[in-house]
């Protein structure tokens, strides 16, 4: 072998290495965006969890926050809500399934398994606080609050959906009740969602 072909081999796989690079190079510069974009956005990390003063939350009355870009709803109910909530026959319900993350697995829809249990140190009547993301589950929409509906509860205008005083579905097509986000009383008036 030659000097000259010897030469020749290493200029080869120079060339080979080389565009080899380049093409992991470009290869991962193209992915690179694809997968950052599955990353949540710097609002959203900001907005994991939050807290929420409901000091001023009168019975029968509710507030809407957003978190992590959703209409949460917070009510506090009054006791004829909550004796409305009670009184369902669970056999009558279109969704049976609680949906509350707070609950490890699927429980039954009683009030019970929806509402937010008030702290120790907390005055108040148990069942009071309802928690649910204000999203219909039929197509996203927001239903309006504040005993709307053939069941004083929640109602979607969009399409017909009717909650009740629990969130639960009763009429329309919505298939599923409001879900329950993962939430706490961090002290007597405050609340944590995340």
């Amino acid at each position: 072998m030659s000097h000259a072909e010897d030469h020749e081999g290493t200029r080869r796989d120079f060339l080979y290495y080389a565009t080899a690079g380049a093409g992991a190079v470009t290869a991962g510069a193209a992915v690179w965006p694809l997968v950052q974009q599955m990353n949540p956005s710097a609002d959203v990390k900001a907005l994991a969890s939050i807290r929420v003063d409901v000091s001023a939350v009168e019975p029968g009355t509710q507030i809407t926050v957003k978190w992590q870009g959703k209409p949460v709803f917070i009510r506090r109910r009054t006791e004829e809500e909550i004796a409305d909530a009670n009184a369902v026959d669970l056999s009558e319900l279109i969704d049976p399934v609680a949906r509350n993350e707070n609950i490890v697995g699927e429980a039954e829809a009683t009030d019970e398994n929806r509402f937010l249990p008030l702290p120790p140190d907390a005055e108040g009547v148990e069942g009071e606080w309802l928690v649910m993301m204000g999203v219909c589950t039929h197509l996203g929409c927001v239903p309006l609050g504040n005993s709307a509906g053939e069941f004083h509860g929640w109602f979607c205008p969009c399409h017909g959906s009717h909650y009740d005083t629990s969130g639960r579905i009763r009429k329309g097509p919505a298939p599923q009740n409001l879900p329950v986000p993962v939430a706490a009383f961090v002290d007597a008036t405050t609340i944590e969602l995340g």
